[in-house]
């Protein structure tokens, strides 16, 4: 197991959710790793690329590959941004003197739960978080990591911890990063069905591995009255016995 780790924490996490980046940071520690930060890290450059904006996405992939070129292992508490860097910048850097760099980085770049699971080999992390919690398995993570049954894996092994199954648990929940904003309408009412997926549950959590996605059940599930709770699963993972 790599004894060394290189957190990439994403933008919405440093500007929002801090607290899921120090949850990593302490998961990863619990298992054996040690942690570097690169202070100089910015946007990997997601959601220019998104919407289309290429040009100016290619500097901060540029910018991310320099910066990050020399970990062994990068370690990212979200699948969105693990995949732009894994997936897309090969497409994005097709032109760029760093294109080979980008390839061989998005080799060793993982999501946390796969790291903990594929690289690590671990499942059982000593977390103890007595509630009820729901999964919602968030786009980028299934779809172009193919990361199904690693979360899981480490959410059925918490102490007192009982996994609701989530009806319908494989669609969008309607964020889609800059999808949300031009497509306001459409993103609120795949937002409705889910909060009423994770309210059906009767959980008292919902989790996953994207805070993005979070963001938006927790606005939806807050403005329809619903009383589930939403906590990443790093915030879970952390959770020790008092």
């Amino acid at each position: 197991m790599p004894r060394k780790v290189t957190l990439f924490v994403p933008c919405y996490v440093d500007q929002l959710l801090p607290e899921v980046a120090a949850d990593t940071v302490r998961v990863l520690r619990r298992i054996g790793c040690e942690v570097e930060f690169p202070e100089n890290q910015t946007c990997c450059g997601q959601p220019a690329f998104n919407t289309g904006y290429w040009n100016d996405a290619r500097p901060c992939a540029e910018r991310f590959v320099r910066v990050f070129g020399g970990a062994e292992v990068v370690v990212c508490p979200s699948g969105s941004c693990t995949t732009m860097v894994r997936t897309f910048y090969p497409e994005l850097l097709s032109s760029s003197p760093l294109r080979d760099d980008a390839i061989e980085l998005g080799r060793h770049t993982f999501e946390l739960s796969e790291f903990l699971v594929k690289i690590a080999g671990v499942t059982e992390l000593g977390a103890t978080f007595p509630h009820t919690v729901t999964y919602h398995a968030s786009c980028h993570g299934l779809r172009e990591l193919k990361l199904r049954d690693e979360p899981l894996e480490l959410l059925r092994k918490v102490k007192g911890l009982k996994l609701l199954e989530l009806s319908r648990s494989e669609e969008c929940c309607g964020f889609g990063g800059t999808f949300a904003t031009k497509f306001a309408d459409i993103s609120v009412a795949m937002g409705n069905s889910k909060a009423e997926c994770v309210a059906a549950t009767g959980a008292e959590f919902v989790t996953a591995i994207d805070s993005s996605c979070l963001l938006h059940l927790e606005g939806v599930l807050r403005k329809r009255g619903k009383a589930a709770k939403t906590i990443h699963l790093a915030g879970i993972l952390a959770q020790e016995k008092p």
